[in-house]
């Protein structure tokens, strides 16, 4: 077991947990731009293959202007990455450069593959949305069962 975990005396429930980023408001602003393009960059590179057998997966990118999906694809992404940021400067929160990257590649992988209507456009935005809150939701609720508890011991007042 010494082979698989170098460090015994490491508890693997804080080795898990996300890291706290706090910084200044321009850090911020630079991760969430930079994290959004990443992923709308992968995605529209990725929509030039198809993906998967003819029979399955996803096409890859349907004729016409990719502007205006892109465009809701980066609005959408960057409102996730900066709900993301905002609750990894306030409590730990594990991956969310990874999870904002992935919505955002898979949501703009996707609508540019099938050029969906307007309002399934804006449900997969709001999808996006809520995967990112539930994300954070998740963090916050992990975080709140970390606080120390007091112990009985600790608590119990001396005997006269």
């Amino acid at each position: 077991m010494d082979a698989l975990d170098p460090d015994p005396d490491h508890d693997l429930p804080e080795h898990e947990e996300g890291e706290l980023r706090p910084g200044p408001l321009w850090r911020h602003a630079l991760w969430t731009v930079g994290v959004t393009l990443c992923g709308l960059g992968l995605g529209w590179a990725a929509s030039t293959f198809r993906l998967g057998p003819p029979e399955f997966g996803i096409p890859s990118a349907a004729p016409g202007s990719p502007w205006p999906l892109l465009a809701v694809c980066g609005v959408a992404g960057l409102a996730a990455a900066a709900l993301l940021r905002v609750t990894a400067a306030r409590i730990p929160v594990y991956g969310p450069g990874r999870v904002c990257l992935a919505l955002v590649f898979f949501g703009t992988r996707l609508a540019l593959a099938y050029r969906p209507e307007p309002a399934i456009l804006g449900s997969g935005a709001a999808a996006v949305l809520l995967a990112a809150g539930a994300w954070c939701g998740y963090a916050r609720w992990t975080h709140r069962g970390t606080t120390p508890t007091p112990t009985p011991a600790a608590t119990a007042s001396p005997a006269p």
